[in-house]
This record gives C-alpha cells, sequence and structure tokens, in this order.
C-alpha cells in the first residue's frame, strides 16, 4: 500500500466521530460570527413594557442584547405587537396611542443601551452597527390594526422606524382578512382601504408583511404591491398543515415577487406534534381567569406572563427541533430557491425548539445547515443577505415613488 494513503487511512481511523463534531460546531461558530445575522421577529416589547431589562443578560425571556452577542446575533426586529379587538373607532384612537407608547419604549431601552445596541433604519445600517460591534434593532409592527382608517399614521409609524407592517394578525381588521379568524376561515382578502395601505407602504418603503394574513389576503397583495414582500415568521404549508403557513402556491408567487419567507421557530408550526392535555388544560384554565387580557392593567400582565411560565415548567410542551425547522428550510430552497428564506424565530411570542431555547443558541441552525452541505455563502444568504435584498428593493421602489 502507497506510504501516503496508509497513513491518511491511520488518520481517518484515528480521528473519532466526537472530533469531527467538535470540529463541526466550531467551524459553525466561527461562520455564524463571520457573517450578517438577522431575526425577522420576536416579540421582546411585549417585556420591555412591563419593565425588562434589555441591556442585562436575564434568567427569564429569551431575547437581550447580552445573549444577542453571545449568539451571534447581529440585528432583530422587535414587534410592535397589538392584539385584534372591535373595529369601532374607540378602539382605532387607543391602539394608536398603546402602539405609540410601544415604540417609545423600544427607543428608550435602544438609547438606554447605546453602548451595545442601536436602531437601524435601512438595509445598511446593520453593516455600519455590526462594524461597531453593537447589535442593530429595527421595527416592525405585528398587525395593522392600530392604523385605524388614518392612511398618514403610516407615515407617523415609518418616522419611528417601522420598516415591516404585518397587515393583520389572528382576526380579519380593516385592512384585510385574516389566517386564523374563526368566521371567515382563511378567506378574504384585501379592503379598498386595505389597498391604500399597502400602496402607501410602497411609497414609503415600508416591506409588507403576509405573515398571519389569509390565502385571499396574499394573492391580492402580491397583486397590488409594486416592491417585493416578506413573510416575518412562517413556516411551509406541505410540511406542517397550519393557516399560518404558506402553501406551495404562495411560495412560488412570493418568488416571482422576488421575497423572502423567514422561518418561524413556533414548534406547532414546523411540526404536527402529539397534544399534551395536560397543558392544555391549564391553558385553558389560565384563559378563563384572564378573558380580558389586553384590558389588563400591566402589573397583572405580568403576573399572567409568569403563571404561563410556570405552566409550561410543570407540563413541558411537546416541541420540534431544530432539524425539523431546517427541514422547512431545505423544502423551501428546493421548491423556489435559496434567494427566498431566512430566519424571524418569534421568540417571547411562544416560538421554542427541544434544543434552541434563546438567541444564545442560534448558531445550532448554522450547525445543522452545514451538516446538511449547505456552503457558506448559502448560509450567509439565509440568515441576512437575502432579507437585506428584499429591503434594499423595497427602499428603491420608494426612491422611485
Amino acid at each position: 500500500m502507497n506510504i501516503f494513503l496508509s497513513i491518511a487511512l491511520f488518520i481517518a481511523l484515528t480521528v473519532s466521530p466526537a472530533d469531527n463534531e467538535n470540529g463541526l460546531i466550531e467551524k459553525a461558530k466561527k461562520l455564524h460570527e463571520s457573517i450578517v445575522t438577522i431575526d425577522t421577529h420576536v416579540d421582546t416589547p411585549l417585556r420591555l413594557m412591563r419593565g425588562f431589562d434589555i441591556s442585562i443578560k436575564n434568567n427569564s425571556g429569551q431575547v437581550d442584547f447580552p445573549r444577542m452577542k453571545e449568539g451571534g446575533m447581529d440585528g432583530v426586529f422587535f414587534a410592535v405587537f397589538i392584539g385584534q379587538g372591535p373595529l369601532t373607532d374607540s378602539a382605532y384612537a387607543y391602539e394608536k396611542e398603546h402602539a405609540l407608547n410601544i415604540f417609545t419604549e423600544i427607543h428608550e431601552s435602544v438609547s438606554a443601551s447605546e453602548d451595545q445596541a442601536e436602531l437601524a433604519y435601512t438595509a445598511d445600517d446593520i453593516l455600519s452597527i455590526e462594524k461597531k460591534g453593537k447589535r442593530a434593532v429595527y421595527i416592525g409592527i405585528e398587525n395593522g390594526y392600530p392604523i385605524g382608517k388614518d392612511i398618514d399614521l403610516i407615515n407617523k409609524f415609518y418616522e419611528l422606524g417601522a420598516r415591516y407592517i404585518t397587515l393583520s394578525h389572528s382576526h380579519d381588521n380593516q385592512i384585510c382578512g385574516s389566517s386564523t379568524d374563526r368566521e371567515t376561515k382563511n378567506s378574504g382578502g384585501l379592503t379598498e382601504f386595505g389597498r391604500r395601505v399597502v400602496n402607501r407602504m410602497n411609497q414609503l418603503g415600508i416591506m409588507v408583511d403576509i405573515s398571519h394574513v389569509s390565502d385571499d389576503t396574499f394573492n391580492d397583495v402580491i397583486d397590488v404591491s409594486t416592491a417585493p414582500v416578506i413573510a416575518s415568521h412562517s413556516c411551509a404549508r406541505t410540511l406542517c398543515d397550519y393557516p399560518r403557513n404558506l402553501s406551495d402556491d404562495m411560495l412560488k408567487k412570493l418568488a416571482e415577487k422576488n421575497g423572502v419567507i423567514q422561518i418561524c421557530l413556533y414548534s406547532n408550526y414546523i411540526k404536527d406534534l402529539p397534544s399534551n392535555p395536560k397543558l392544555d388544560s391549564a391553558y385553558t384554565e389560565l384563559r378563563k381567569s384572564y378573558p380580558d387580557y389586553r384590558s389588563l392593567p400591566e402589573d397583572e400582565k405580568k403576573k399572567v406572563s409568569a403563571e404561563w411560565e410556570r405552566i409550561n415548567e410543570l407540563y413541558p410542551p411537546n416541541l420540534a427541533t431544530v432539524s425539523d425547522l431546517v427541514d422547512h428550510i431545505d423544502y423551501i430552497k428546493n421548491l423556489i430557491g435559496i434567494d427566498h428564506v431566512g430566519i424571524g424565530s418569534d421568540f417571547d411570542g411562544g416560538a421554542v425548539l427541544a434544543d434552541l431555547k434563546d438567541m444564545r443558541d442560534m448558531w445550532k441552525i448554522t450547525y445543522e445547515l452545514l451538516k446538511r452541505d449547505y456552503t457558506e455563502e448559502q448560509i450567509a444568504k439565509i440568515w441576512g443577505l437575502n432579507l437585506l435584498r428584499v429591503m434594499r428593493a423595497v427602499e428603491n421602489v420608494a426612491l422611485i415613488n
């Protein structure tokens, strides 16, 4: 046997599987640190409104600036989340102020952490902020409900930093149909006012987010929008048949529009999981105890959140894994191409995996991608370049308008 071949064979036989795995882990962490990484959806502002200090490493929640740094995450979109309520003038007025208060809290929290983070407004901002060793904080609005009937409020939200608006949430609103409204059952498209909303967003340079919207709304947005659109936190419906996810036809139309779907880490959107009756029963009882959660004072909301976390510890939910999540990336890559998929966790909004608990663990997705022979270029696209491409295209459409 050739001496060099013998040496090579000896080395191969003496390298254990554990050594190979440790080497791949180290490679994944280094790669994760070297590329631009963006999470397009977290509900952490809900915690900020209850006094959560994002500048320190916490034992609760899933997102803070120290844990972002530890997990190699450069940027994040904070969601100004507004739950759906009645379509009345008084409700619109109330939710407008609610949204403005959340914007204020985000601005103040980032300002108070100026040594660790900065607000970002354009696609290029994250690059300059990352060079300073800081985290970039973008803002999105989850649910167009607080716009009410005042189209000019979109301009105000843009000035405050909103760079995407998720048109609806769990129920239909004045803009469009929702994928999970119990009465309309994933139907109902853009209203006439909704079409004006999409047009105004195109004019300003705000990305149109179709996560949560009905299939009819999705198709209307594809027809109406002059800019690419995003799904800030959704998965593939073929792999998990949930109305919040996108069908193959929708994914193909999204790609034709040059858009991107950001894969969500919410286990029930990733995989059909066995039920957990004790957990479901405890959730039901908690909801019965607080039927009007939205109107509770902040100290009561804090108690409800603590009880929710206690229930999860008492009856651990069945969860998907990082491998299950990357199955969705595989599927979408094979269906519409690597240029149309990214990551939008939904942390602090219910998202968690069995082996990925918070921002510190995000490198594990990179590890799984490397295991499946994704190239470094492909992984960089998934973690940020695809989203930034769409964001720049939306900015360019606004310049033309």
